[in-house]
């Protein structure tokens, strides 16, 4: 994998990161080292591997010790830490602890080793022992103030024009409409660029594959005024893309009800593909290569100068970037369905596509259709028939393996794609395993006795999510250990409980069982990232919002 291109605001899996080379803290190290001495038939763990060019195997201590006289080749080496980072990790005498908790009255972000506080303003590191405080930044202006942020890691493969472009940054986007490069581990300003002065910017996202990234304007809304004097507003927004690696812009686009069409509600830039959700559900397609191509007026370069702006310079205040993609006619659309929520998922082998129908007998059923020629796959129709509150989650898995998985209150589902690409017939859905929680199998009366004697009918059973039984309430992958971690939720002794379940990634095995200290509330919002030896637990609680930190250690007796 090239890049890694992070999303701050919402959790996502390790898509697009690059391998983290011998990012150990120091208990982690010493625990290796203990591992190393140790007798391997005691332990019970097999650690027997193929080191370098030798056939013969060698064990955790060989490993260590030539890695320490700097004999290393970078992808066998991590790809060896890994596998003695699991084995340590599934070890009876090792446990994850809480170590470190922290409230703050604004939401908390998460991300590849990093916990942002008050709006990105203050930054800790989760790679020693106990979080400890990277930086803090000056208190900003409400006019200043930070909108989104992404976080940016460089390619290991790639050799860059400026040192600081190899090391991590901050992308982030504040309310006057300026893009800024920090530094993630200092928080030192890299590099900034002025967007707009008419376009009022607000979201960023990445385009990972393309390591390219977004910043989306809010939409223009008719105002009431407008309305009474016949004024249509035609421009429903604004999407500045800019390429990393190192950080240049492509252009400024407008996305306008001529071109489009009426009903626009969103756009979004993924996989190069410009996708645009339309109010009657449906969800078109358009090739973003192909729109440069055809439309771009002018090649602009940050800091210098550009005709569009009269020779004014690229990204300086208040010019800013101007608008030199002009789409003048509908792009050929790539592909269309009508979907609920308006949301589509492409991914498998060969390609597939996941919907859900736009009618409500087809609430929670979702469609696997092939992408070639929109052909159900056979067993495509999956529907969990489950009675909850949370609806169930269906979504390619994130391993790039092609596989789909599908999170349900009581169970979850891995499925494979069972097909060939040049294939005349309709592929097949099965399933590569399962993971159930233990239910509680005493059935609720649907009649019950007064104490006058007269008989009630219940209105309603119980919720397949009820919190008085283990229910799924999100599935993490870390995709370094190859391990599936699923948040199971019980509360039958009154007071909602968590535990973490780590299942084999590729057959689905339970290995072993976290259990968290804190309550946990089903009313409030949850996060939880799992990232090698670290877990992280972010809650609400009323108004504010709390921090939890474990991390991996040895068992004392």
């Amino acid at each position: 994998m090239s890049s890694g291109l992070v999303r701050i605001r919402e959790p996502s899996g390790a898509e697009g990161l690059p391998p983290v080379l011998f990012n150990f803290d120091d208990n982690l190290l010493k625990a290796l080292a203990n591992l190393a001495t140790e007798e391997l038939s005691e332990t019970g763990v097999n650690l027997l591997m193929a080191p370098y060019q030798r056939r013969r195997a060698v064990n955790a201590a060989g490993l260590l010790e030539r890695r320490s006289r700097g004999i290393r080749d970078a992808a066998t080496i991590d790809r060896n830490n890994m596998k003695i980072l699991r084995a340590v990790l599934l070890q009876d005498n090792r446990n994850f602890l809480k170590v470190w908790s922290k409230t703050s009255k604004s939401t908390i972000m998460y991300e590849n080793g990093k916990i942002y506080f008050e709006n990105y303003q203050n930054c800790y590191s989760c790679v020693h022992s106990e979080p400890q405080l990277l930086y803090k930044l000056p208190k900003r202006s409400k006019l200043e103030k930070f909108e989104d942020a992404l976080l940016c890691l460089s390619p290991l493969d790639k050799t860059l024009a400026s040192p600081s472009d190899h090391k991590p940054s901050l992308l982030v986007l504040t309310a006057d409409n300026w893009l800024y490069r920090l530094s993630a581990e200092t928080g030192e300003e890299l590099q900034r660029v002025y967007l707009s002065s008419n376009h009022k910017f607000r979201y960023l996202s990445w385009d990972v594959s393309q390591e390219m990234f977004y910043v989306k304007s809010v939409q223009n809304k008719e105002t009431s005024l407008e309305r009474q004097a016949g004024i249509t507003q035609n421009t429903v927004m604004h999407l500045a893309i800019f390429h990393v690696f190192p950080l240049r812009v492509v252009g400024i686009l407008e996305i306008n009800k001529k071109v489009f069409g009426n009903g626009v509600t969103d756009v979004i830039l993924s996989q190069g593909v410009l996708v645009v959700s339309y109010s009657n559900k449906s969800v078109k397609l358009y090739s973003f290569e192909h729109i440069t191509q055809r439309y771009l007026t002018e090649k602009l370069t940050l800091g210098q100068q550009c005709s569009l702006l009269g020779g004014k310079t690229v990204g300086d205040v208040p010019f800013g970037i101007p608008v030199n993609i002009q789409i003048t006619d509908c792009p050929p659309v790539l592909f269309e369905v009508s979907c609920s929520d308006k949301s589509i998922q492409i991914g498998g082998y060969p390609w597939h596509y996941i919907y859900t129908p736009p009618t409500k007998r087809h609430r929670g059923c979702h469609h696997i259709c092939s992408l070639k020629d929109s052909t159900m796959a056979t067993n495509g129709i999956q529907n969990m028939n489950c009675c909850s509150l949370e609806s169930d989650e269906i979504f390619f898995h994130p391993d790039d393996s092609g596989r789909i998985i599908h999170v349900g209150p009581n169970i979850i589902n891995v499925l494979k794609i069972l097909g060939e690409l040049d294939s005349g017939s309709a592929s097949q859905i099965v399933k590569d395993f399962s993971m159930e929680t233990r239910q509680n199998n005493t059935s609720t009366p649907q009649f019950t006795v007064t104490s006058s004697g007269r008989t009630v009918k219940r209105r309603f059973n119980q919720l397949d999510d009820d919190p008085d039984q283990e229910t799924f309430r999100m599935l993490e992958y870390e995709d370094e250990l190859d391990l599936l971690a699923a948040v199971v939720t019980n509360g039958e002794e009154g007071e909602g409980r968590a535990h973490i379940q780590l299942h084999d990634n590729q057959s689905g095995q339970l290995l072993r069982t976290v259990e968290l200290d804190e309550p946990w509330d089903e009313t409030y919002r949850h996060e939880l990232f799992f990232n090698k030896d670290t877990i992280v637990h972010i809650e609400q609680k009323n108004t504010n919002f709390c921090c939890h930190v474990y991390k991996l250690n040895a068992v004392r007796k």
